[in-house]
């Protein structure tokens, strides 16, 4: 029997399957961790320590589940991004991995990138303007800041090609990563966009570009070693978590949209043709030749677990319970979910959170269900620029681990009016890579989708007036305490 092994190193955790050419699964395995955030606006994480030992411990586990008799047929590997890995020739990494958008130390080098290449010719060559998830900005601060370890880089990754070369000792980069490694990418032309990468990157060399499904190496014995994966084993590019989990859940056609529920929230729409946006990103897609439109949240998830800790850290399942014993609309409790900064569509790394009408009625449950809110209200904001676009949406499906809570993904619903699909088996990415694994080794046709939709969640329109009432009170607070808020982020 031949198996497919699928692994994402996400932000919170890293979690791997085994599964058959049909989708079924056979075993799974995850490992949680936590990033380091070693000052404010900074993300990080030990690529080494972290990505590629979780690698080998999921790897590790999964062989031990495989029945007597089968053959490991491939394997691919996503992870967080777009982010930085710079290494010097033996591979070893020269700094800890900057993190994608959620670290906005370049804020100073989106301004001097942008001011160099201009600001509408970034969006016509790159698809999207420079933010803090472009990762041109992080090699330029890591140049300009960090010199002498700039100085010992050799070559620049992304978390997934950083285990690929690991694995298999290949230099690559997939199209859809390389996307949002702006200003580097050439969108239009599916290639380097080499004199702004000659500018940027210096004496680095661009790795060779592949399609997330394309075979691009086989284990090597000493990767063998480390991950029990058996040498040879053919290894598939894989690409950015958030668009193989989309991939997971059959997100693939035109006006396809994957709503993900995670540690931040990611939204990717299939688009029929090119369309930007500057407040929003536009990529290529995973399958070749395909574009499409994302956007991120800086936080969701991750406000959650910050308000399970400092009220308390009481069990999950009491927290929802309260949440949902309290009303749409948290009685009058409104809540900006800036903690980390903001993504799209803001793009400001300076906004912090704020909560708005607090009572001293107001108990532990409002302010739960006030952040479900609050992220949806910032969902509801990205979706109507998404409507801007040639591709409106037409099917969306959500996926992630933030589906456990009762409360969220009808939240959302309510808040946006979207019918949410909700598939079968919502492993995530790692489910993704498997499929991806399977297309590039050429055991299941390109057009194999494995998700199975199990349920729905369609709006309530009992609560849309309450709703869009709250939603037109979220969107003025963000202007109406954006200079009080720069300034606290100043005394940070």
């Amino acid at each position: 029997m031949d198996l497919l092994v699928g692994i994402d190193m996400g932000t919170g955790s890293s979690k791997g399957v085994l599964v058959r050419p049909d989708g079924t699964v056979v075993a799974e395995h995850q490992v949680g961790h936590e990033i380091s955030l070693p000052r404010p606006g900074w993300a990080e994480v030990d690529a080494v320590g972290m990505w590629w030992a979780e690698v080998c411990t999921i790897s590790r586990a999964l062989m031990d589940a495989v029945p007597q008799g089968s053959r490991i047929a491939g394997m691919c590997v996503s992870g967080v991004g777009p982010c930085l890995v710079l290494c010097d020739e033996h591979l070893e990494p020269v700094r800890p991995a900057i993190l994608y958008g959620i670290d906005t130390r370049a804020s100073a080098e989106i301004a001097e990138l942008t001011e160099l290449f201009g600001a509408e010719e970034i969006l016509t060559r790159a698809g999207k303007s420079l933010s803090s998830q472009a990762v041109g900005p992080k090699v330029e601060w890591v140049r300009k800041n960090e010199p002498e370890v700039f100085a010992r880089a050799r070559r620049w990754y992304g978390s997934n090609s950083f285990v690929v070369a690991k694995l298999t000792g290949e230099y690559i980069q997939d199209h859809h990563t390389a996307s949002q490694c702006d200003p580097l990418y050439s969108i239009r032309d599916f290639d380097w966009n080499a004199e702004w990468a000659g500018r940027i990157l210096g004496s680095l060399p661009l790795p060779r570009l592949v399609w997330p499904s394309e075979v691009v190496g086989a284990v090597t014995g000493t990767a063998a070693a480390q991950t029990g994966i058996p040498g040879g084993t053919p290894v598939v590019a894989g690409t950015v978590d958030a668009y193989a989990e989309a991939f997971s859940v059959g997100v693939r056609h035109p006006g396809d949209l994957m709503l993900m529920y995670g540690s931040t929230m990611f939204l990717v729409q299939v688009l029929e043709k090119f369309h930007t946006n500057p407040a929003l990103w536009t990529t290529t897609g995973v399958q070749q030749g395909t574009y499409a439109l994302a956007a991120g949240t800086s936080t969701a998830g991750s406000l959650t677990n910050w308000l399970q800790k400092v009220t308390g850290g009481a069990p999950f399942d009491k927290l929802m319970a309260e949440a949902s014993a309290v009303p749409p609309g948290s009685e009058g409790l409104v809540v900006l979910p800036y903690l980390a900064g903001e993504r799209t569509p803001v793009f400001d790394p300076d906004a912090r959170g704020v909560m708005a009408g607090l009572t001293l009625r107001h108990g532990r449950g409002h302010l739960f269900r006030a952040a479900y809110e609050g992220i949806s209200f910032g969902i509801r904001q990205i979706l109507e620029m998404f409507d801007d676009a040639d591709s409106p949406v037409t099917r969306a499906v959500g996926v992630g681990g933030g589906l456990r809570s009762p409360v969220w993904a009808q939240t959302l619903s309510d808040i946006t009016g979207l019918t949410q699909l909700l598939p079968e088996q919502a492993i995530g990415a790692s489910y993704g890579d498997g499929l991806l694994a399977a297309i590039g080794v050429g055991l299941v046709a390109p057009e194999t989708d494995w998700a199975r939709i199990a349920r729905e969640v369609p709006p309530n329109p009992v609560h849309r007036e309450r709703y869009d009432e709250l939603y037109a009170i979220w969107r003025e607070l963000y202007p109406a305490t954006r200079d009080q808020v720069h300034r606290l982020a100043r005394l940070s």
